[in-house]
Order: structure tokens, then sequence, then C-alpha cells
């Protein structure tokens, strides 16, 4: 098995791939509509090898009411084909997206997760849920896997970006 993987921006090809890269995971993520993957497909970064999409992240912005310069940025929708987990590639596609983010200077990077330990391995810090209400009001509330964000047992964390 190939295990060099390519870093790069999604390409509109790409969302086929990356739709059904998620929905493999459908139980460690919120699903995603085919409609939202093309959508926000400039967000999205993929590890590939020739062709194949074997790993994706994207990003979301958070404003903070009356105070854009404290908008968070939330990685989301983190997924590595099975037979090349433990290879660096979740690691790259994550660090891509920071590394997207990073000159827009919002506050700092946040992540829900399944998998804490992966991101702590990151950088990443867990944080009360509360601390990212935005998040919870503009996504979590639409979220069809549990009926409150609070009992919802993803696990809120934290990774502060560089100041400019």
């Amino acid at each position: 098995m190939e295990t060099n993987f390519e870093i790069r921006p999604a390409r509109l090809k790409d969302a086929e791939q990356i739709f059904a890269l998620i929905h493999l995971n459908r139980d460690q993520l919120v699903p995603r509509s085919m409609g939202n993957i093309v959508e926000n497909i400039d967000r999205f970064t993929v590890a590939a090898i020739g062709g194949d999409v074997v790993g994706c992240a994207t990003y979301q912005i958070h404003p903070e009411i009356g105070k854009p310069e404290e908008a968070t940025a939330e990685v989301q929708s983190v997924a590595v084909r099975a037979p090349y987990r433990r290879r660096g590639v979740g690691r790259a596609v994550v660090e891509a997206v920071i590394r997207r983010v990073a000159p827009l200077t919002a506050k700092d990077v946040v992540v829900l997760t399944f998998a804490p330990g992966f991101f702590v391995k990151l950088g990443f810090e867990t944080i009360e849920k509360t601390a990212v209400m935005h998040k919870l009001y503009t996504g979590c509330i639409n979220c069809t896997k549990h009926a409150d964000p609070f009992t919802c047992p993803e696990i809120a964390m934290r990774r502060p970006l560089p100041t400019a």
C-alpha cells in the first residue's frame, strides 16, 4: 500500500470521494450532503494518492458578536480511510487546515470530537462546551444524532492560533 500522499486544496472532482469518506465515518462525524460539500469545497483540504482521496478536513468560521477579531475557526469533517490511519494523514490534513485559517487571524481553532487523544497530540486542550456557544447554536442545534448538545458525548477542544 502506497503511503506517499499529497496534501492539497480539494477540487470539485473530489466532492464524491469526500462525501463517501465522511459517510464511511458517519458514526464519528456529522453528516454532510453532497450539496454542502460542493458549496464548501474551497474550505476542504484533502490527502490524495493519485486520484484517490484518502483523507479530508475542512473548517468553518464562527463569529463573536460585536467582536469580529475574536472569531474562532472550527476544524470539521476530519476523516481518513481506514487503511491509511496511523500514517500521518489525519495530522497532515488538520495541520494544513490550521495553516489555511492562520492568516485570517482568528482567536483560536476549535474542534468537537469523539477522538480527543488525536487532537491532544496536535496541541489541543479540552474546554467546556459553553466556550463554543456559537457553534452549539449554529451547528449542534441542527444535529440529528443527539437531542441536546450538552448531552452529546463529543469533546470540545481548543488550540490557540499565533497572533500576527
